[in-house]
């Protein structure tokens, strides 16, 4: 990203951070926010993420870890006495929705726990050590997973905790409460335009979805 830190990488008239937190700031069922972000960034998001952009709900800023699942624990550890749900959210993933956030939370309140996700629309097929087709498999019933991932928050602290413990490290939050194996994650269906923006290729495509949302 040419040296630039993703989440303060302008799209349009504001930082992609920005863009994200916003819809958090409108959604009235968000009571506060945490912020992650890498360590020593902290004064830097405070100053031009929360005070330019006014996000009065932002109550902490935490410094990450050095995996995401670190991360999110140490934002965990700082939730007020009174969560009961928590949205789990990636910072470069600014095409969410209000809708989104409501129905996550709605169905996490309902089974525990909620994802957001699409249908793969691409054959995946899965290869053997050496690199060839092992075998083919079920499109029908595979997703792509994004965010949020809503959850009850004694349920995903206690999946933290029980991951620390046995050393289980996951690439979601999702994974750890599936290793628990006593709760099912819902799946919502979501929205292919809700990219994560992880490539400079990834710019292009999210300033076409500003401009076709005109937003820019």
């Amino acid at each position: 990203m040419g040296g630039i830190k993703k989440p303060f990488i302008f799209l349009g008239n504001k930082p992609i951070l920005a863009w994200t937190l916003e819809i958090f700031q409108q959604c009235d069922a968000i009571n506060s926010i945490i912020i992650v972000t890498a360590k020593g960034d902290e004064t830097r998001c405070a100053n031009e993420i929360i005070k330019s952009y006014h996000l009065n709900k932002v109550h902490d800023v935490v410094a990450g870890g050095e995996t995401r699942q670190e991360s999110v624990f140490n934002a965990l550890c700082k939730a007020r006495s009174d969560t009961d749900i928590v949205v789990i959210h990636d910072a470069v993933r600014p095409f969410l929705t209000k809708d989104m956030i409501l129905k996550s939370i709605e169905q996490a309140s309902q089974y525990g726990s909620a994802i957001i996700a699409v249908p793969v629309k691409d054959t995946i097929k899965e290869s053997d050590d050496d690199g060839f087709v092992a075998k083919t498999l079920d499109r029908q019933r595979l997703w792509s997973i994004q965010t949020p991932q809503t959850f009850k928050y004694q349920l995903i602290m206690q999946s933290h905790i029980l991951a620390r413990e046995k050393q289980i490290q996951a690439t979601d939050d999702a994974s750890l409460v599936e290793q628990i194996g006593s709760h099912k994650v819902k799946l919502i269906m979501g929205r292919y335009d809700n990219i994560k923006i992880t490539t400079p290729d990834d710019i292009y495509i999210a300033k076409a979805i500003l401009k076709s949302k005109g937003m820019i």
